[in-house]
């Protein structure tokens, strides 16, 4: 899969596209769906599938022009997890805009011109039924479907995509994660839910504690989930790892805001020796949920609180057999 950054630098006008235009925050199974449609009508209409996604988040966007970015959504997943997901539903583009008062301000027909038709090529355009564009919001799909007729490109709107009978939406996993319902977030994903980034070097202050961590920072100030969590760690050794981890801002030893997800295995590969994490890109599944963050009174209290979630995940593992390497 391609990534392209900007519409302009994405090469598609030239052969065309078959599009399909959203968010995509978590790739969840009504995404899935919809990727899987674009794919088969590309295969079938001999044109190259295509994502047109954006990033900041346009909520983000408006809440952040409103002097109020508390009313952003939550982010699911970072950029990263989005294109791998996005990559694993065989799509063959992805083109990430940035989301700028320049497009806020574009006019839903001049992005149908400009966007879709001219540095797009767009022949086929798939969207949810709940699709919004241009200024103001005033595009919709009606519109999209009345300009395609005159314009040369078929347009083609998805339904709401249901499990046991609830839709499947970007703000129900994200409820499911409020929740700390993990596996109702598992079944609306459609696989557990993780977070992938690369190993940062840290204080060390896991080490002194005796729990040796992992530093995967999270490029978003809200995430969608938070707190400690019993987890499964891919990518140190060719076998998933079980372990515990804590997701958030780290309220006893920091008072930044910077929000990073520290994951302790707990049968360290000896073959790693003691440095070798750093730089690892990791994938951490959260698989249930012990508790929210603490504020504890005293570094011996960290370590006590670190100790029971500790022996609580163990556990946790233990019932349910997860096949991981696990310390005994």
């Amino acid at each position: 899969m391609r990534v392209h950054r900007g519409t302009r630098a994405s090469g598609l006008a030239a052969t065309g596209c078959a599009l399909t235009i959203g968010n995509f925050d978590g790739v969840h199974r009504g995404h899935q769906a919809m990727l899987a449609l674009l794919t088969n009508e590309a295969h079938h209409r001999g044109l190259p599938s295509a994502v047109l996604t954006f990033e900041p988040h346009p909520r983000d966007f408006f809440a952040a022009r409103a002097g109020r970015p508390e009313a952003a959504p939550a982010r699911i997943a970072t950029l990263r997890d989005k294109l791998a997901e996005i990559a694993r539903c065989g799509v063959d583009h992805v083109i990430v805009a940035r989301f700028d008062q320049r497009l806020a301000s574009l006019e839903a027909a001049d992005f149908i011109d400009q966007v879709l038709r001219r540095d797009l090529g767009a022949r086929y355009v798939l969207v949810g039924d709940d699709f919004v564009f241009g200024a103001r919001r005033a595009g919709n799909y009606a519109m999209l479907d009345a300009t395609g007729a005159h314009a040369g490109f078929d347009v083609a709107r998805m339904m709401s995509y249901e499990v046991h009978g609830l839709r499947v939406s970007s703000s129900a996993v994200r409820e499911a994660l409020a929740a700390g319902d993990m596996a109702r977030a598992e079944a609306l994903l459609g696989r557990p839910y993780a977070i992938s980034a690369r190993v940062l070097h840290g204080r060390k202050l896991g080490r002194s504690l005796g729990f040796r961590t992992l530093n995967l920072r999270f490029g978003h100030p809200q995430p969608a989930a938070g707190g400690i969590f019993v987890v499964r760690v891919h990518g140190l050794v060719s076998t998933p790892l079980a372990g515990v981890a804590s997701l958030g801002v780290r309220p006893t030893v920091d008072d930044s805001g910077r929000v990073l997800l520290e994951a302790h295995v707990f049968d360290w590969p000896a073959e790693l020796g003691a440095e070798g994490g750093y730089g690892r890109c990791l994938r951490v599944e959260l698989l249930h949920k012990l508790h929210d963050e603490r504020r504890y009174e005293s570094v011996e209290a960290l370590r006590a609180g670190i100790a029971a979630d500790t022996a609580e995940a163990l556990a946790w593992h233990a019932r349910a057999g997860s096949g991981t390497r696990a310390r005994g």
